[in-house]
C-alpha cells in the first residue's frame, strides 16, 4: 500500500507518535532536556556584538555574549531568530510574469508570485541578463553601485563579492555617498577638511577631564551604539555610566537639544531643551548673534584658524540682501525657544569648556548641509576646536567612536575591484553621454527621468537610462524614500537581481532572487571594534547553510564560471585559505606592536585582544600648528565662508550657512495646516536599520498588535481619540501605513516617531496600497537635500494620524513569496 506524506502525518496526529512508529524511536525524547545541555560552543560576531553559541544536533541552541562584552545589547537575543526565521530565502526564485514574458513585465512587479528554479537555471538567467544589457545597451544601463550595511565579516562582504564578479563581466554604474550622512559628508570637507562623520573623535576620558558643558545635539548614543559597522564591543557604555555619575556629582552639565526626550537623556537624567523640528539653524544663528553682539566670541581663534567670518557677518547682522537681523527674537519665533534662553545658551557655551556632539538625523533633511555648517561656525566662534573636551563632533554615536583607540591594524577584505592586468569580458567604457556615477539617493530620479541633468557638488550629473539593477545584501526598499514613487520607477526596469538571505521588500520587487546564507553559516574574521580596534575576532561557522542557500563567495564563483573567470575571481583559494591569508596579513601588519598568535591558536581561542587604547583629541594637531597640520579645506583653515561653494552658484547652498524654509515643516511651517505632525524616522532601538526585523520572536517583544510601534504624545493621541495599543493609520499625500500606537510623555505635541527599518509590506503591488506593517518611507519625501549633496531629505516629512476602524488586513511583510508552478 502506498501512503502519501500528508496521509502519514495525518495518521501521526490521530493515532499518536508511539502507536505510529513504535516506542523505541521516541524513547530518547524523554531525555531531550538533558541532551539539550550538550553540544559545542563556537565563537562568532555580529553588528550586535560578539557571542558564543552552543550548537547541538546541527542547530544553534543558545547564544550568550562574549565575556569581553560587559554591556551586551538586548538585540543579541534576536540572533537565533535571524538564522531561523520564516522569511529566509530558501531556493533560487524567479518572478512569474518576468519568466513567462521573457524579461520585461512591469504590470505585476511586486505581486510576490515566484517560481522555484535550480541554481543552474537561476545563474544562467543572471548571466543571460548581464549579456543582454552589455551587448544591447552598455555599462550605462547596469546599476551595481549599491549602498547600505552588510553582515559582518571581512572576507564575505557582500558588496565586494558582487562588484568584483559583475565587474569581471563588464563595467557598470556606481554611486557616491550614502543615506546615513550624505549631506554631512559632502559639506564638511569644505568647512573642516574631512567628512568628520566617520572620523575618530575626542576620547571620552578627555571629555570627562576637561568638559564643563556637554551638548548632545539631536544625538542619542545610548540607543545608537548598540550596533557597530564591524563587530561592536559596547565599551562605550562604561563611559556612559561614568558620564551619568559625573553628572550626578555635578562635575559636568549635560544638555540634550532635541524635539523628543531621547533614550540617552532618560538614561543620564540630564537636562532637555525642546526645539521645533528642523529649526536648529535659526537657534544656532541666534546663539551666534549673541556671541557677536556681547563680544563673547574668540577673535584670536577666528583670526588664526578660520577664514570668511567677515563675509558671514552681513547675513548674521541683517545688512545683507535679506535685510533680516538674526537676533534671538527672530530665531525664537521659528525654533520655539525664547530669546532670553537663546542668549543664556550663548553665554553658557562661551564661559565654559563646551563639547558639542551632533547626531546624524538633522542632516537627513532638506538643506541638511546647513545645521552641520552652522554648528562648525558656532564652535569656531567659541574658539575651543582642538582643545581637550571642547569643540565639535559629528560622530560620537557611531561604532564606538570616543573609545580610546589602540591603533592596531585590522584585517583586509576580499577585493572589490579587478586584479591588476585583468579585463572584463565586455570592456566597453562608453557611457553614452550619461554619468557613470550618480548621487546615492538619486537613482529613483534616474529611473523616472533618464537624460535629465542635475547639479551635484560642483559638477553636472546626467541621469543614465538604467535597464538592470543588481543588489546583494542590500535593501533599497528600506533605505530609500517614497515607496509609491519607487513602485512607479521600478516599472521602468527590465531586470532586477537580488542576492539575500531573507525575503525583503527588495526581493519582492525583484525578478531573480538568489538565496545567500547568513554570516552564521560560514567562516570569517572581523575587527573587534570598528574604531577602538580592541581585537581580532574569529567568526566560526555555527551551522551549515540552511535550505539551498550558499555563501556569496560560492554564488559568484559559479556565476563567473559561466564566462570562464572563476579561477581569477577566487585566485585559486577557498574560504579558509582566504580567512587564513587575511589573518596572517593582519598579523604581519601588527608585528612589533601587537602580539598575535599563529592562526590555528587564534582560531581555537576565538579572539585576540589588543589591550587599552590611547586618548585622542580631535583637531589638536591643527590647533597646535595650522601650518604644519592644516585642515583638508582648500585654504587649510576652517572655512566659515566657502568661496568654492559660493562659486557653484547654488540657490539652496550658498557661500555661508543660512536658514532656508522647508517644503514641509510642523509648528506653523509649510503644509502644517493639512498635515500637522512631524514624522521622525530615526535609527531604530531594536534593529540595525532593517536587519533583525525578520527575527520573529524578538520582533514580538516590541511590536503592537503585530505592527511597528508609532510613538506619539498624550495630547495628540487624546485629540484623535487614540489609546495606547490602538491600531492607527498614518498617512499623507504620498502614502499610508497601518501601525500600533504607543502613547508616551517622551514626545511633545506635533511630533511622532516611526523608526526606520520596519519592513515594507504593501497590501498589494498597486500604487497607493496601504503598508500593512509600518515602514515610515511609505510617507517620506524623496527630494535632494540641496544641489550640493543631493542627499536624502527623509526627516522633512509631515503626516496625519487617525484611529483605524476598518477590517484589519494581514501583515504581508514577512514569510516569503507566493510560490507558483
Amino acid at each position: 500500500m502506498t501512503v502519501s506524506r500528508r496521509e502519514f502525518l495525518r495518521g501521526l496526529a490521530t493515532t499518536g507518535v508511539a502507536a505510529a512508529i513504535g516506542p523505541s524511536l521516541v524513547a530518547p525524547l524523554a531525555n531531550a532536556e538533558e541532551d539539550a545541555t550538550l553540544g559545542t560552543w563556537k565563537t562568532s560576531g555580529s553588528h550586535f556584538g560578539a557571542f558564543r553559541a552552543r550548537v547541538y544536533a546541527g542547530k544553534v541552541q543558545e547564544i550568550e555574549p562574549l565575556a569581553f562584552d560587559k554591556h551586551p545589547t538586548d538585540m543579541i537575543n534576536g540572533i537565533k531568530g535571524v538564522i531561523y526565521n520564516p522569511s529566509r530565502v530558501r531556493y533560487p526564485m524567479v518572478r512569474l510574469n518576468w519568466l513567462k514574458k521573457h524579461r520585461y513585465s512591469s504590470d505585476t512587479r511586486g505581486d510576490n508570485r515566484f517560481v522555484r528554479v535550480t541554481w543552474d537555471e537561476a545563474l544562467d538567467l543572471f548571466y543571460r541578463e548581464l549579456e543582454y544589457v552589455q551587448t544591447n545597451f552598455g555599462p550605462w544601463a547596469l546599476h551595481a553601485g549599491q549602498t547600505g550595511w552588510r553582515q559582518t565579516g571581512q572576507f564575505h562582504s557582500c558588496t565586494s563579492h558582487m562588484q568584483r564578479a559583475v565587474g569581471m563581466h563588464g563595467h557598470f554604474l556606481t554611486k557616491v555617498g550614502d543615506y546615513s550622512t550624505g549631506a554631512g559628508q559632502t559639506i564638511l570637507p569644505y568647512i573642516l577638511g574631512s567628512t568628520e562623520v566617520y572620523a575618530q573623535q575626542t576620547s571620552w576620558p578627555k571629555i570627562f577631564a576637561h568638559t564643563d558643558v556637554l551638548i548632545l545635539w539631536a544625538n542619542d548614543p545610548v540607543k545608537n551604539t548598540q550596533v557597530g559597522w564591524q563587530c561592536e564591543t559596547h565599551e562605550s557604555y562604561a563611559y556612559y555610566e561614568q558620564l551619568k555619575q559625573n553628572l550626578a556629582d555635578k562635575k559636568i552639565r549635560v544638555i540634550s537639544i532635541d524635539p523628543v526626550k531621547t533614550k540617552t537623556q532618560n538614561f543620564l537624567d540630564c537636562e532637555h531643551q525642546y526645539i521645533n523640528p528642523q529649526t536648529d539653524v535659526p537657534f544656532m544663528l541666534g546663539v551666534a548673534h549673541t556671541l557677536y553682539k556681547e563680544d563673547l566670541y574668540d577673535k584670536d581663534f577666528i583670526n588664526t584658524y578660520a577664514l570668511g567670518f567677515d563675509d558671514f557677518l552681513p547675513y548674521l547682522l541683517g545688512t545683507a540682501a535679506d535685510e533680516t537681523e538674526k537676533t534671538p527674537e527672530w530665531a525664537a519665533a521659528i525654533c520655539g525657544i525664547d530669546a532670553d534662553t537663546i542668549r543664556d545658551y550663548a553665554r553658557l557655551m562661551a564661559n565654559n569648556r563646551t563639547q558639542i556632539i551632533f547626531g546624524w538625523s538633522i542632516q537627513r533633511q532638506q538643506h541638511g548641509e546647513q545645521p552641520y555648517w552652522m554648528g562648525a561656525v558656532v564652535a569656531a566662534m567659541l574658539g575651543q576646536i582642538g582643545k581637550p573636551g571642547g569643540g565639535v563632533s559629528y560622530a560620537h554615536h557611531y561604532s564606538g567612536i570616543g573609545i580610546p583607540p589602540t591603533g592596531a591594524a585590522g584585517p583586509g577584505g576580499f577585493p572589490r575591484n579587478l586584479d591588476p592586468g585583468m579585463k572584463p569580458k565586455h570592456d566597453n567604457k562608453d557611457y553614452n553621454g550619461y554619468s557613470s556615477t550618480i548621487p546615492v539617493a538619486r537613482w529613483v530620479d534616474a529611473l523616472l527621468e533618464p537624460g535629465k541633468k542635475i547639479n551635484y557638488n560642483g559638477a553636472t550629473v546626467t541621469y543614465p537610462d538604467i535597464k538592470m539593477m543588481v543588489f546583494s545584501g542590500n535593501n533599497p526598499w528600506h533605505h530609500h524614500q517614497d515607496r509609491n514613487r519607487m513602485k512607479e520607477a521600478f516599472k521602468k526596469l527590465h531586470t532586477v537581481v537580488s542576492i539575500d538571505y531573507c525575503w525583503t521588500a527588495t526581493c519582492r520587487f525583484s525578478d531573480i532572487v538568489l538565496p545567500a546564507c547568513t554570516q552564521f553559516e560560514r567562516n570569517d574574521i572581523d575587527l573587534y571594534g570598528a574604531y577602538s580596534a580592541s581585537g581580532i575576532l574569529a567568526m566560526h561557522k555555527l551551522v551549515d547553510p540552511l535550505y539551498h542557500s550558499k555563501t556569496d563567495f560560492e554564488i559568484f564563483t559559479e556565476l563567473t564560471r559561466r564566462w570562464g573567470q572563476h579561477k581569477a575571481y577566487t585566485r585559486g583559494m577557498d574560504e579558509m585559505d582566504w580567512v587564513k591569508m587575511l589573518y596572517n596579513e593582519c598579523r604581519e601588519a601588527n608585528k612589533g606592536k601587537f602580539a598575535m598568535p599563529e592562526f590555528d591558536e587564534f582560531w581555537a581561542a576565538g579572539l585576540v585582544e589588543f589591550g587599552q587604547g590611547s586618548d585622542y583629541i580631535r583637531h589638536a594637531d591643527f590647533r597646535e600648528d595650522p601650518e604644519i597640520a592644516p585642515l583638508g579645506t582648500p585654504s587649510g583653515f576652517i572655512e566659515i565662508f566657502s568661496r568654492t561653494i559660493d562659486r557653484m552658484g547654488y540657490q539652496e547652498c550658498r557661500g555661508h550657512p543660512m536658514w532656508f524654509e522647508k517644503a514641509e515643516r510642523s509648528h506653523g511651517g509649510p503644509k502644517s495646516d493639512v498635515y500637522p505632525l512631524w514624522l521622525q524616522s530615526c535609527h531604530p532601538d531594536k534593529r540595525l536599520h532593517s536587519q533583525m526585523c525578520e527575527s520573529e520572536e524578538f520582533r514580538a517583544t516590541y511590536a503592537v498588535q503585530g505592527r511597528e510601534p508609532l510613538y506619539m504624545s498624550p495630547e495628540d493621541a487624546k485629540a484623535r481619540g487614540i489609546a495606547d495599543g490602538d491600531l492607527v493609520r498614518i498617512y499623507n499625500d504620498r502614502g499610508q501605513a497601518l501601525v500600533g500606537a504607543v502613547v508616551s510623555d517622551d514626545y511633545p505635541p506635533g511630533v511622532v516617531r516611526l523608526q526606520e527599518g520596519a519592513w515594507y509590506g504593501p497590501l498589494n503591488e498597486k500604487v497607493g496600497a496601504i503598508d500593512t506593517y509600518g515602514d515610515p518611507n511609505t510617507m517620506t519625501l524623496d527630494i535632494g537635500a540641496s544641489e550640493l549633496s543631493q542627499a536624502t531629505s527623509a526627516n522633512t516629512c509631515l503626516v496625519e494620524i487617525e484611529k483605524f476602524n476598518g477590517e484589519v488586513p494581514p501583515v504581508t511583510s514577512f514569510g516569503g513569496p507566493i510560490m507558483v508552478s
